[in-house]
């Protein structure tokens, strides 16, 4: 399992490494907003190359963070939709509203602060909850808490045991819910919603003015759940981008060493 490492070009960052611990896919994730240029994209490409990756995936970026990667031979690998909420304090549900109430022989679920301890079953969640493509490792857990300056990690718990959780960052006036899942016994119980409702709550007492979330285009479960829970579509969505890293790349051939600039620490 490889952690994510930032990597600096002039003054463009990127976090960069394996894709879910696969060696032969390399991930580049710019920093929201702040598309690197295409000579620094350019130059990591022909570093991936020469580290051994065989292909690139991007994070999900907007329309106007794909251009310059556009320009440097990516393509589009998967469209996702992207939902927004106001996060008007009048309009935010109630923490427990949705939820399936206990009974004599069953306590109802709750939330609470994810541990260190509840890492191994989060992601045992996290591999029912997604397709392998998607999946969660180690690093990309990690990376999902790390991705902004303050976040948040909650779990939900059922009897004792861990059915779901959630990682919700901000960063200045725009939180993202990073990422959900919940254990499919418990589905359709109001699991979803619970984590949903405390990452709203939690983002709007920390002054955030926005939520943001994204997910598949085929997710029709998750896409009504944000609807109803008072999120708006967005027009233009996000696309993850791709790109193969031949061994003999046209970039470069004929270019300088010297001229090649490499990541600073």
């Amino acid at each position: 399992m490889t952690r994510l490492d930032t990597a600096q070009w002039g003054a463009d960052r990127l976090r960069v490494g394996p894709w879910r611990g696969d060696h032969r896919i390399a991930y580049l994730a710019p920093t929201p907003g702040h598309p690197p240029d295409t000579a620094t994209i350019r130059d990591c490409v022909l570093g991936l190359r020469r580290k051994g990756y065989v292909s690139v995936l991007t994070s999900a970026l907007s329309p106007s963070e794909q251009r310059p990667f556009l320009g440097c031979g990516f393509t589009v690998h998967e469209h996702l939709h992207l939902l927004r909420h106001g996060l008007d304090r009048s309009s935010l549900p109630n923490p427990t509203a949705g939820l399936t109430s206990g009974t004599a022989d069953r306590e109802p679920v709750t939330t609470r602060r994810g541990k260190r301890r509840d890492r191994e079953v989060v992601l045992e969640v996290d591999h029912l909850a997604f397709s392998p493509f998607w999946r969660f490792d180690r690093a990309g857990l990690d990376d999902a808490r790390n991705a902004t300056p303050v976040s948040r990690f909650r779990v939900a718990v059922d009897g004792g045991r861990v059915v779901g959780y959630a990682v919700t960052g901000r960063a200045g006036p725009i939180s993202y819910l990073q990422r959900l899942a919940v254990h499919p016994d418990v589905q359709r119980r109001g699991v979803a919603t619970l984590l949903v409702n405390d990452a709203l709550r939690w983002a709007a007492r920390r002054g955030a003015r926005t939520m943001l979330v994204n997910t598949q285009e085929q997710n029709h479960p998750a896409v009504a759940l944000y609807e109803r829970l008072g999120f708006l579509l967005e027009p233009d969505g996000l696309d993850v981008l791709e790109r193969d890293l031949p061994d003999s790349d046209a970039e470069s051939e004929g270019e300088p060493e010297a001229e090649r600039r490499e990541p600073g620490p």
